[in-house]
């Protein structure tokens, strides 16, 4: 059983909710639930077409989004990083000492031979155990 559980959510896939079921079920008495999406910052010059408000507007979706998947679940909290997903997840599991990510897979297609997928990223940088879930 766990006691800090990190829950990799990727807000525009479905896995969410059995993502939280697995994690009750290794989650120790007492132990922590942080459902978290990473969002990446706009790169390079086209930060320079789009408009303050419009990231505002947007980031607020993403926060109004993660408080209803979280909405009904008092044992989890909502977390929301800006960074690279992979390498995000893995900092912040380390930075609140959890021993435990699950975070959603898919099967592997091109893309993910060239740059890898994010959850190859989570379980190259992890100091602790990952579950995969498909």
């Amino acid at each position: 059983m766990y006691k800090k559980i990190i829950v990799a959510m990727a807000l525009d896939h479905g896995i969410g909710a059995k993502a939280l079921d697995v994690a009750r079920s290794l989650k120790a008495d007492g132990g922590e639930i942080y459902a978290v999406h990473v969002y990446e910052p706009l790169q390079g010059s086209v930060s320079a077409f789009v408009s303050e408000e419009a990231v505002n507007n947007a980031l607020q979706k993403v926060k109004d989004a993660l408080a209803e998947r979280t909405r009904d679940a008092a044992d989890v909290e909502g977390v929301l990083l800006k960074g690279h997903s992979g390498r995000a997840i893995a900092d912040h599991a380390r930075e609140v000492g959890a021993d435990c990510i699950i975070i959603g897979s898919h099967k592997p297609g091109l893309r993910d031979f060239l740059i890898g997928s994010t959850a190859a990223r989570v379980m190259r940088h992890a100091h602790c155990s990952v579950h995969l879930l498909r």
